[in-house]
């Protein structure tokens, strides 16, 4: 065998070396790190749109075993963990079908009682102070055709977020009182009218469902374009949005 032909086997098994460890860097990245989620529908308007792509903070409650690929049945609860406060934004796998990732804001801790009443969102008897604050409007197939009013909710924690009410006297508007059980939270979307969360079908959430704390936008497209529409980007990008924090 020549040097030349030495030198290029040589030269071919760096290059390998180099994506395999680059692969590895990446696996280790998504699972324990940061993991890329693109938000699928308006439940969670003004504050995330449809088109965001976040990154999530999957060390922030540490790790259970949906943290992991596949979500290998090997151990139950949650290493390393710690608990969301009231007004983070967590992504979590939908109790019912745990296949499915879901992404709401941490409204009840355990022990909470919760209630909608006429619009206004009580925790343990006591309503979250509540304000006008504009207007929205979508800009894909979520535009109604008209403002939406939008209200700045704060919690007690001094957590301040948008949200909106389209209808208000919808389904959601006035609840029973949920009584939140140990190891479990109650998930709301700030699009209160149009959100499938805790009030419905995805009930208390428990602590080993929380895949991780929605940090940063770090790409937002808007008009309904696929991330594959390279052509429409231009026109679709929501330049401010772009390394926008989550709120």
């Amino acid at each position: 065998m020549t040097e030349k032909t030495q030198a290029k086997q040589s030269g071919l098994w760096e290059n390998v070396k180099v994506i395999v460890q680059a692969l590895l860097l990446a696996v280790v990245i998504r699972t324990l790190l940061f993991q890329p989620f693109t938000i699928p529908s308006g439940s969670m308007m003004p504050t995330l749109l449809v088109g965001d792509y976040i990154f999530v903070n999957k060390f922030a409650y540490g790790y259970s075993k949906y943290s992991l690929p596949f979500s290998p049945d090997i151990f139950s609860g949650r290493l390393f963990g710690s608990d969301p406060k009231r007004g983070d934004i967590v992504v979590f796998r939908f109790p019912p079908n745990p296949d499915i990732d879901y992404i709401k804001r941490v409204v009840g801790l355990p022990g909470d009682r919760v209630q909608v009443r006429d619009s206004i969102l009580y925790i343990n008897d006591q309503p979250v102070p509540r304000v006008a604050d504009g207007a929205f409007r979508a800009d894909d197939q979520y535009d109604t055709g008209a403002d939406v009013p939008v209200y700045k909710e704060t919690f007690d924690t001094g957590v301040s977020f948008d949200t909106l009410d389209q209808y208000p006297d919808s389904r959601g508007d006035n609840t029973r009182e949920f009584l939140v059980p140990p190891g479990h939270y109650f998930m709301m979307g700030d699009n209160r009218d149009n959100s499938a969360d805790s009030r419905f079908d995805v009930g208390f959430v428990p602590a080993e469902n929380l895949v991780g704390r929605a940090s940063l936008i770090f790409f937002s497209l808007g008009g309904g374009t696929s991330f594959r529409e390279i052509w429409k980007w231009p026109a679709n990008l929501r330049y401010d949005r772009i390394f926008k924090g989550v709120e």
